[in-house]
């Protein structure tokens, strides 16, 4: 199974939900690319994820660009902006769905208050790919 997660900035949500669909399905070729990438994966992200025994510290954000042409089985956007703004494969794609998540990145207050914003987004994420991952075998 190839499978592309897509989001704006590819710094937090896709590296997480990549992360965890990497872990979940060790055999699936699975990226992640951003419509806009960021320079870098959030420091946060990476903190939340080492807390569940992910590492995401070497990731670095890559543009849908680069992966236009590639076939995949599963397109899969992960926040309002990268669905509306996905763009055209010219790679045959099976399947596009949408899974999505408020923007951690997005998240004020205090540092504990961010880190619970970014904890409770990383969570939805796991959750949320394990249901896909459990239809897809029903």
């Amino acid at each position: 199974m190839r499978v592309l997660i897509l989001c704006t900035g590819n710094s937090c949500r896709s590296q997480m939900a990549e992360a965890f669909l990497r872990n979940l399905r060790p055999g699936w070729a699975v990226c992640s690319a951003g419509t806009v990438p960021a320079r870098e994966v959030h420091p946060l992200a990476i903190k939340v994820m080492a807390e569940v025994g992910l590492d995401i510290s070497r990731h670095q954000p890559k543009s849908v660009g680069q992966f236009l042409s590639h076939p995949f089985d599963e397109v899969i956007t992960v926040c309002d902006d990268a669905r509306e703004n996905c763009p055209i494969f010219t790679g045959r794609v099976i399947h596009r769905r949408h899974l999505g998540f408020v923007d951690p990145a997005r998240a004020v207050g205090t540092e504990e208050e961010v880190l619970t914003v970014f904890r409770e987004v990383r969570d939805a994420i796991g959750e949320g790919f394990g249901d896909w991952l459990g239809e897809l075998s029903a």
